[in-house]
């Protein structure tokens, strides 16, 4: 609320600190989302409702990224930023959220595995066929309208074939549940304004937020890139992160780890569609979005990764080992920024996951989460 105001009155504050009060603003505005979505699900028809909670719940991711996709069609020094954002949040999920959830489990109630159910099979087989085509981004060097269209039609057969799911009484918890238990009319009344009041402080905080990460790197001598990697999605994903934490700790970490899985499946089909499709309205023209080679390199590392958590997950089953697999290979590549060993991570992600995949069982789990999804 604080920010909202000073924004509005037009204050802008010094530097080191300027994207520090629209960061928080928009940590702040995550978690409204967070509980207002869950809320929300008490009444709007499910086919309604996971497209619009979908795209709600990455709204802050979305906020930067389009920011920087729309800059980028009027300012090609903005370019360079577009889609880094975007790979350090799915590689975020994967590389941080999703082991922090068996961690958390195991630290709290001593369970080394985490066991998903066939429902799971349709966010796999989504986050399969969009990492498939994600490896055609980085020959291509570009994001094109018709990227845009493919990502899209995926989270639109996602969004399909989840409202065909059987109804499910939704689990909820703390201020959700609060919510939740207002009078109906009441109820709608606050998960609007919750909505409304967040989209607005997202909204005003964005363009500071992006401008201030770029101005801090500068100001601090720290790389602009890697700032924008990190910092702007460790902001907007700390309430997802929470959320599935809190929720492994009370005993429910199939819960949890499936919000990650779903919000990776958003991050990886929704949000990379969306950038051009940003980037092509600003510039007046369809033109694709041309990807530098720093950018190929990270999008190439993410696809791989997202490979790889993949097929560890595949069989319906996420143990210790592979949580510390996924935590460790994503810390490591934190300490080596140069593209040889971002190359070498994308390598090691791939030879890993064909050894994954080789195996007689992963292979059979592939056609079983097919066919499921084929049935349903």
């Amino acid at each position: 609320m604080q920010w909202v105001v000073l924004r509005m009155a037009g204050y802008h504050p010094p530097q080191p600190w300027t994207a520090f009060p629209p960061g928080v603003c928009i940590l702040g505005a995550a978690f409204l989302l967070a509980w207002a979505a869950e809320a929300a699900e008490m009444d709007l028809p499910q086919n309604v409702s996971i497209g619009i909670l979908a795209l709600i719940a990455v709204l802050p991711e979305y906020a930067v990224d389009i920011y920087f996709a729309w800059s980028a069609g009027q300012d090609p020094s903005y370019t360079s930023y577009a889609t880094a954002n975007m790979t350090g949040a799915n590689r975020l999920l994967i590389g941080l959220g999703w082991p922090a959830v068996l961690l958390a489990c195991w630290w709290g109630r001593g369970m080394r595995e985490i066991r998903l159910s066939e429902n799971n099979a349709l966010e796999l087989v989504t986050l399969l066929l969009a990492t498939l085509y994600s490896f055609f981004l980085p020959f291509k060097a570009n994001l094109s309208v018709f990227d845009s269209a493919v990502f899209m039609a995926l989270f639109a057969f996602y969004a399909y074939c989840s409202s065909r799911a059987p109804v499910e009484e939704p689990e909820l918890e703390g201020p959700a549940l609060l919510i939740a238990n207002l009078p109906k009319t009441s109820r709608r009344l606050a998960v609007g304004a919750l909505f409304l009041f967040s989209a607005l402080a997202i909204f005003l905080s964005a363009e500071p937020f992006a401008e201030g990460i770029l101005e801090a790197g500068r100001h601090l001598g720290i790389e602009e890139f890697l700032l924008v990697q990190w910092l702007a999605p460790l902001a907007s994903e700390s309430p997802e992160f929470i959320i599935a934490i809190l929720l492994a700790l009370k005993g429910k970490p199939a819960v949890g780890l499936r919000a990650l899985v779903s919000s990776k499946v958003n991050q990886w089909t929704l949000l990379v569609g969306t950038l051009p499709a940003a980037y092509s309205l600003s510039a007046a023209s369809l033109s694709p979005m041309p990807l530098d080679a720093r950018q190929v390199e990270e999008i190439f590392l993410t696809s791989a990764q997202s490979l790889f958590g993949m097929v560890v997950l595949m069989n319906l089953r996420f143990s210790l080992a592979e949580a510390l697999s996924l935590l460790v290979l994503f810390a490591a590549q934190l300490f080596f920024p140069q593209a040889s060993v971002r190359y070498f991570f994308a390598g090691l992600y791939l030879l890993i996951s064909l050894a994954l995949i080789l195996q007689g069982a992963r292979r059979a789990s592939i056609s079983g989460l097919f066919s499921k999804v084929l049935k349903s």
